[in-house]
């Protein structure tokens, strides 16, 4: 007998993003969605227990989830400009009392590229969107994202509630933008997913480095947005990206959950297959010849991923790689990488120099890895006492223990 409970998660993980944004669409309301589809996977449980999993339990999902949001409008009486938008639906799901969508499963138009750009708005700030995609494409519920961001659930629930009220009351579109403002707004959705899986490759603070649940989020809504958007080199670029920068996560950490940098890790961890498809990805998406952050960034993985040993890296492309994303992207974090490249193919006091060129308008003054990486130099030129300062400046400011008990051993390490 098959484990009803177990196949309504793979579901609901699986598609409640397409679902959901399909009753947005038909409903014009997040609330009245979401409420929708959880009903209609309540009810999928005690049907499928009872008659069987359907053939095609997302449909099945969808049907019902339309049924109570036609019901609900129809009680409620509140939405009558939808009226005419709801009267196929009406028509088609009021002559059985159950769905009959095995044999006969329902086409729905994919609404999710409209969704994306809707959680993504700019009149959202980024702490929301970022809530606001995991919740409704990600399918994960207030408490995970809750925990995943170390913020308290109400705080969480209160930035989606605000969210979804900017929504309707600013009467924000839910579409896909227009020509003219597609590459500023595509631009924000992609910060968005990478901040997702940034957050999940290294956790700002808390207690692991790593939080391979949102990698893995990050990596499946990327996926959905180079589906629905297949011409677009920066997302497939992004998508590499996080493919190269994931295939790493096994030799990240060692058995005692210490950090291992990408100087000491063992390279026979590294996931060949996700290097594999993110290489492939890069060079189709390089082929179009439209170059962007996301795809330098990507090339710069690649670079790292092809070497046996940090010896054998090429150093100095990877230094012209970070000159051409400081021109595209003019960051302090960009020069400060870019700082670490100089140090690896021409020389540390080089590169010293250059990290201390950016250190001294004190813009950096709060940032750790700008002090982790000047400890670094400092301390490859055997300069014990200046390393040991900047290490404890580094270790005063990170907040993640995995980083703080690296910096904690660098400390230890070094000659008095």
């Amino acid at each position: 007998m098959p484990d009803v409970q177990a196949i309504a998660e793979s579901v609901f993980r699986q598609e409640s993003g397409k679902i959901t944004a399909g009753l947005i669409r038909l409903s014009g309301s997040f609330d009245l969605a979401e409420e929708a589809m959880q009903e209609a996977f309540a009810s999928a449980l005690v049907n499928w227990a009872e008659k069987g999993v359907p053939d095609n339990p997302a449909a099945w999902i969808t049907a019902v989830a339309q049924r109570k949001i036609v019901d609900q409008i129809r009680r409620e009486q509140t939405r009558r400009g939808h009226e005419d938008a709801l009267i196929y639906e009406t028509e088609h799901l009021k002559t059985h009392h159950e769905p009959e969508i095995d044999t006969e499963p329902m086409h729905l138009p994919d609404d999710r590229l409209s969704l994306i750009f809707t959680c993504c708005h700019p009149a959202i700030n980024q702490e929301a969107q970022v809530a606001l995609t995991l919740r409704t494409l990600g399918g994960l519920t207030t408490p995970e994202i809750a925990r995943a961001f170390l913020v308290p659930e109400p705080t969480l629930a209160q930035r989606l509630v605000r969210a979804k009220r900017k929504i309707q009351d600013a009467r924000i579109p839910y579409q896909i933008p227009p020509a003219e403002v597609l590459p500023e707004r595509l631009a924000s959705v992609q910060a968005v997913l990478y901040l997702i899986f940034n957050e999940g490759y290294t956790a700002a603070s808390g207690e692991q480095l790593i939080r391979r649940d949102l990698c893995a989020e990050a990596i499946r809504l990327t996926r959905v947005l180079c589906e629905l958007m297949p011409d677009e080199p920066e997302n497939i670029g992004l998508l590499a990206l996080m493919l190269l920068q994931d295939s790493r996560r096994n030799a990240r950490v060692d058995s005692r959950s210490e950090l291992i940098t990408l100087e000491e890790q063992d390279r026979t961890l590294w996931d060949q297959s996700e290097i594999g498809e993110g290489l492939r990805l890069l060079d189709h998406a390089l082929r179009r010849r439209q170059p962007g952050p996301y795809q330098i960034q990507a090339a710069i993985a690649a670079i790292h991923s092809q070497a046996t040993d940090v010896q054998q890296t090429d150093w100095q492309e990877i230094a012209a790689l970070y000159q051409e994303l400081y021109r595209l992207s003019p960051t302090v974090v960009i020069a400060l990488n870019h700082a670490v490249a100089v140090a690896m193919s021409r020389g540390f006091e080089p590169g010293l120099t250059l990290n201390d060129d950016l250190g001294a308008s004190g813009k950096l003054d709060d940032y750790y890895l700008f002090h982790a990486a000047r400890a670094d130099l400092l301390r490859r030129l055997r300069r014990s006492d200046e390393a040991r300062h900047a290490y404890t400046r580094a270790l005063e400011l990170a907040t993640n223990r995995v980083e703080q008990n690296y910096l904690k051993r660098r400390i230890s390490e070094l000659k008095p």
